[in-house]
């Protein structure tokens, strides 16, 4: 779990410095803002810490940002900063979801007072989250990785079965699946969640600044090392570092990071001295790197060093039944990052969502979450009914059937007059095909 933070929000710069200073020497990280929109970027369902606001500004008031933060999560805790002639108006917001008001001029102490109070209570609700998602129970990994295909079901089983340990973890998956969504719940359930979580696109590094972006380097190591630089391995120490499209990384270098993940100590460019190394790696892949280690394009001795736990993040193909549910999340998303009311989806937008091939998984369907939000539509071209590979006509058809069911069943959110009606269907008909596609209400989202 990372550090709390305590985010401020007052459009008075004087007063806001003050009470920024104030919450700084009682302890308290602090980010200060004069704009609420400024304070809803910094937010996310997982945000652990405290928003401190000002009930009178310009804009976006206090009040508007309070609710729209319950949008975000409904358990971020808001403190609500007000005059004398607003006292009604905060006990009406605590009515309504605030987590406590504190009337200007305030003491400094009462103030700390009620922010450490709101900080242990979010603690609470973070691990209670933990707790929750160990135990198997709907929580934060299914609102991260939510599905209700089995091959989604299986995936979070291994997710909370593997998250408390220390074993390093590979995952395999196509391009825009959601590894990385993957690798930071595995983070964030573990034992080091509190701890850095340190992102390496292998695929972007330069060649030749490579070894000392990881591995870091000493003063005089090469031309232009004025001054002694961590890599990133040691930013990572005691936390979890990603090595993100693992495949792309040189075979010389490899060999050095094999090194690193057996023994735990790397040693820095122009430096005899080794330096422990207290991190968990999570490695990932578009490609079968079994292939690639076939080919010689990847050792095998690594390989089998990080197949210790190996996950496979599926591609919307492998579990189209999830596509109407996982839109209709992707829009609610939106609709809070837009700062959108909220928008609704009708039955033949999700029938449309679903008959859809898309190939660039959940990273497509978010950008047609967000064109949707925006109100440009979906966009892309109107595709045929096809499959993406082709196929059997008899098999293309039935994949079509179940998409269009499944994505009514999402639109009326389990309730099966209206879907069979819509359909034009009877209720056995609808049963029947439910049964032969392995669907049921589960389908559809809760409330």
């Amino acid at each position: 779990m990372t550090p709390s933070t305590i985010i401020l929000v007052d459009d008075e710069d004087e007063l806001r410095r003050s009470t920024a200073q104030t919450l700084d020497l009682a302890g308290f990280k602090v980010r200060d803002t004069a704009s609420a929109e400024r304070a809803l970027d910094l937010l996310n369902p997982g945000f652990n810490g405290v928003v401190i606001t000002d009930i009178r500004m310009p804009g976006m008031d206090g009040m508007t940002l309070m609710n729209r933060i319950r949008d975000i999560d409904v358990d971020i805790p808001v403190i609500l900063i007000t005059g004398h002639a607003e006292v009604q108006l905060a006990v009406k917001a605590m009515r309504e979801g605030a987590y406590d008001f504190i009337e200007k001029p305030f003491n400094a102490q009462d103030l700390a007072d009620r922010t450490a109070r709101a900080i242990d209570h979010r603690r609470l609700v973070l691990e209670n989250r933990i707790l929750r998602a160990a135990a198997g129970k709907r929580d934060d990994i299914e609102a991260r990785l939510p599905g209700r295909t089995q091959i989604m079901v299986d995936l979070r089983y291994q997710l909370r079965a593997v998250g408390g340990t220390d074993a390093d973890v590979l995952i395999i998956g196509d391009t825009g699946s959601g590894k990385e969504v993957l690798a930071r719940a595995l983070h964030d359930i573990s034992g080091r969640a509190e701890r850095p979580f340190v992102a390496i696109n292998c695929a972007a590094l330069p060649e030749t600044l490579i070894e000392s972006e990881l591995y870091g380097h000493e003063a005089g190591a090469f031309p232009g090392a004025l001054r002694a630089r961590y890599g990133k391995f040691e930013h990572a120490r005691t936390g979890t570092i990603l090595l993100d499209e693992i495949g792309s990384m040189p075979l010389e270098l490899q060999a050095k990071l094999l090194r690193v993940i057996q023994e735990r100590v790397i040693t820095r460019l122009g430096s005899n001295e080794p330096v422990p190394l207290d991190a968990r790696f999570i490695a990932t892949s578009k490609v079968d790197l079994e292939a690639e280690v076939a080919a010689g394009r990847f050792r095998a001795d690594l390989f089998y060093r990080l197949n210790v736990v190996t996950l496979r993040m599926p591609s919307l193909a492998q579990r189209r039944a999830d596509v109407p549910l996982l839109f209709l999340q992707l829009v609610r998303e939106a609709s809070g990052r837009y700062r959108r009311d909220h928008v609704e989806v009708a039955p033949e937008v999700l029938v449309e969502v679903a008959r859809r091939q898309w190939p660039g998984n959940v990273r497509e369907l978010r950008n047609a979450a967000d064109r949707f939000v925006l109100g440009l539509g979906l966009g892309g071209e109107q595709e045929t009914l096809r499959d993406a590979d082709g196929g059997r006509l008899a098999d293309q058809v039935a994949d079509f059937e179940r998409s269009v069911i499944a994505g009514t069943l999402s639109a009326h959110r389990g309730n099966l007059k209206p879907v069979y009606e819509a359909l034009g269907i009877s209720r056995k008909t609808l049963y029947e095909k439910m049964q032969r596609y392995g669907l049921d209400k589960g389908t559809a989202p809760s409330e």
